[in-house]
């Protein structure tokens, strides 16, 4: 969770943002604001859980700075601190749902319990957000969409375990449509659909889906998606009573009602294109794709027309290779670096190259283009060179000679696929690395002045959330952490070696109070900065 200190005292910020055992009750990163209105910048850039803050600050007070957070960040918790002790701030403290009231000089333990007090509600509240009772009204008011989204996936083919895709099915309210009968039904919008706008389109898309249900209800179970074409696009599974060539019958009867409804009803045109039979999930992408087909070869931009497609499901000799095309693409994984999936994608690519087309060079032809083609834009993406990142197998790229076999060619592709994943690496640490090294400079150079995560971030131009993940990620080490220990380590050389005066010293490891820095020093090792200096001189 993160937190944010607040209060027109920088010293107090300081004090409390770098000397307070944040993390030991889940406290991942402390802001620092020394105004309202600074704060409220930072409320604006970041997710903050909770607010602690003085009452007194010229300009905007603390009760007016939670006002507007109640106002614009519902969720968030604060607390006020404040030299008064006052009645009339507590009424008013009251009256904005302040969590806590707490009077300055705060002490460590009572401010972390209040705190922690507070981030257990918080984690309360949320998980009353994800309980099963909202999930499940989320899940209602989303149903359409997520229905949507999974038919889409069967249509393009994406692989789906068969036990999965029940659960999804399942957990969507929709039948067990495995291993039935279905059909498709693709539905047009034309005239004067076509040229309404975004509302007043999809008010008419949800009419003809209602149209749809009402009619077909009793015979059928339909399952409906919006495609990319921007077809309505319906699964339609005969209940068993209207099985066979007479559920066929029945199955076209209705969806050419569909059509004669929609242009009494609706005062508009849809063309309606039906497909042949075949087993649920299995054969839908087949029967998706004669449809569409037929409707670019037969239908182009006539309007108003009804078309069975059936004879589209005839089995052409030369197809191209499934596993090549379906989504995932080989240029969506690569862009997502998502190695192994690649792998194994271009391992069912050679698999299925190998059972159906082994002695094809035409589909050898097409996978080597293909995967050269994904290498290729994926290495210019990155401001790269494909020459000096595949060394000499550039020379086959360039020569147009396709390899001979398939074991050849995947060979080439993995070895390829390797040497891409390992140079995404090496950059990936490299510009980790420069990032690390820049944060220490940024530190060491500027160690008497503000280097807290937001400072650093802006200097470096990243997000703080990623700064503070990457650091931890590479060192193992929090930056604050490492920012305190390099103070403490300096505080420690200039006692040891210099003849400076403890405020001195403080100022120069940037601690504008040097009561701050001795509260820091001795929890750090234990004295005092006097006393470790004084321990030094007896030895």
């Amino acid at each position: 969770m993160q937190l944010l200190i607040v209060d027109d005292e920088s010293h107090v910020v300081d004090r409390l943002s770098a000397t307070i055992d944040w993390p030991s009750i889940g406290i991942g990163q402390v802001y620092r604001a020394y105004s309202a209105y600074e704060a409220l910048s930072l409320l604006q850039q970041f997710s903050i859980d909770i607010v602690i803050t003085d009452i007194q600050m010229p300009g905007m007070t603390g009760l007016e700075l939670i006002g507007e957070i109640k106002r614009r960040w519902t969720r968030t918790k604060y607390i006020l601190l404040s030299g008064y002790s006052d009645f009339e701030y507590a009424k008013e403290a009251i009256h904005h749902q302040v969590e806590d009231y707490l009077l300055k000089p705060v002490k460590e333990q009572e401010l972390l319990a209040t705190v922690g007090r507070l981030k257990d509600k918080l984690v309360h509240e949320w998980e009353q957000v994800l309980s099963v009772r909202n999930l499940t009204r989320t899940l209602r008011e989303n149903l359409p969409l997520l229905k949507g989204n999974l038919l889409n996936e069967l249509l393009q083919g994406r692989p789906i375990e068969e036990a999965v895709l029940l659960d999804r099915m399942q957990t969507l309210g929709l039948p067990d449509m495995s291993r039935r009968h279905c059909a498709l039904m693709l539905v047009r919008m034309e005239e004067p659909f076509i040229d309404y706008d975004f509302s007043s389109a999809s008010l008419i898309e949800y009419a003809i889906c209602n149209m749809a249900e009402e009619l077909f209800e009793g015979a059928f179970e339909l399952w409906h998606a919006k495609d990319a074409h921007d077809y309505l696009v319906f699964v339609v599974v005969c209940k068993e009573e209207t099985a066979g060539e007479e559920g066929s019958l029945l199955f076209e009867r209705t969806a050419s009602h569909l059509q004669t409804v929609v242009r009494e009803f609706l005062k508009g045109h849809i063309s309606v294109l039906v497909s042949g039979w075949g087993s649920f999930p299995s054969d839908l992408p087949a029967l998706y794709n004669s449809c569409i087909s037929a409707s670019r070869k037969r239908i182009g931009s006539e309007q108003d027309l009804f078309l069975r497609v059936a004879e589209d499901l005839v089995k052409v000799e030369v197809e191209s290779l499934h596993s090549l095309y379906e989504p995932p693409t080989l240029i969506h994984i690569l862009e997502a670096g998502r190695w192994d999936e690649l792998a194994g994608k271009l391992e069912r690519i050679f698999d299925e190259l190998g059972r159906k087309w082994s002695d094809s060079q035409e589909h050898l032809l097409e996978v080597y283009f293909a995967i050269s083609s994904a290498y290729s834009y994926i290495a210019h993406k990155n401001g790269q060179s494909l020459s000096q990142l595949i060394g000499d197998d550039y020379d086959k790229l360039v020569a147009g000679r396709p390899f001979r076999s398939i074991h050849q060619l995947r060979e080439w592709s993995m070895r390829i696929l390797e040497r891409l994943k390992g140079d995404c690496d090496r950059e990936m640490k490299d510009s980790r690395t420069r990032l690390i090294r820049d944060i220490h400079r940024l530190i060491e150079t500027n160690l008497s002045q503000d280097v807290s995560l937001q400072t650093i971030a802006e200097h470096v131009h990243m997000h703080p959330v990623y700064i503070s993940k990457i650091y931890k990620l590479e060192t193992g080490l929090n930056l604050s952490d490492y920012i305190g220990q390099i103070r403490m380590d300096k505080a420690a050389y200039l006692l040891s070696n210099t003849q400076g005066k403890i405020y001195e010293i403080a100022a120069m490891v940037g601690y504008q109070r040097p009561h701050s820095f001795n509260h820091a020093f001795k929890k750090y090792y234990g004295m005092t900065p006097q006393e470790y200096r004084d321990s030094l001189s007896t030895k």
